[in-house]
């Protein structure tokens, strides 16, 4: 079965004979598949009236547990955005009351912000549809392939999560 990246590496080592073009069969499949997962993504979310975003900070609230709850800084750390992004993206929430800020009780300046039950119903069904698209995009491997592929990039992504910023 040849791909559309086969038929890239197939042009760039006619045109470019004397270039090692070996890393883009690996690297560009994942970008490729990277925008494809992300286009389910967004399909999934768009039936739940949620962005990329929203998810992102409703679902981190959400793997917090009881009581659904996580300072700014801490979501900063899982979302990977700046102190001010993170503050408009809080504001939009609460507006659409999916999140509420509340006083820190161990911290009279800080605040926590805590997923409303609206926010944990919308972060629940966003993940169901979620992983229902995402098995259906796996389901061409076996079990086997599917744990051996994970492994794979893991090895390749913990270089990156385990480096200070």
């Amino acid at each position: 079965m040849e791909d559309e990246v086969d038929r890239l590496v197939a042009a760039w080592r006619r045109e470019r004979p004397d270039l090692d073009v070996e890393p883009l069969e690996v690297l560009s499949r994942v970008s490729r598949l990277a925008r494809h997962l992300d286009r389910a993504r967004r399909l999934v979310f768009a039936e739940l009236h949620l962005e990329t975003w929203e998810f992102d900070v409703l679902t981190a609230l959400r793997r917090a547990g009881q009581p659904y709850q996580l300072s700014p800084g801490q979501l900063l750390t899982q979302t990977l955005v700046t102190s001010g992004t993170m503050t408009n993206r809080i504001d939009r929430l609460t507006k659409k009351n999916l999140v509420e800020r509340l006083p820190d009780p161990n911290d009279r300046r800080g605040v926590l912000v805590r997923l409303t039950p609206a926010g944990r119903e919308r972060a629940d069904a966003a993940l169901a549809g979620l992983l229902t698209q995402e098995r259906a995009l796996l389901s061409e491997l076996t079990t086997t392939q599917r744990r051996d592929l994970a492994d794979l990039l893991r090895q390749l992504t913990a270089p990156f999560d385990n480096t200070p910023n």
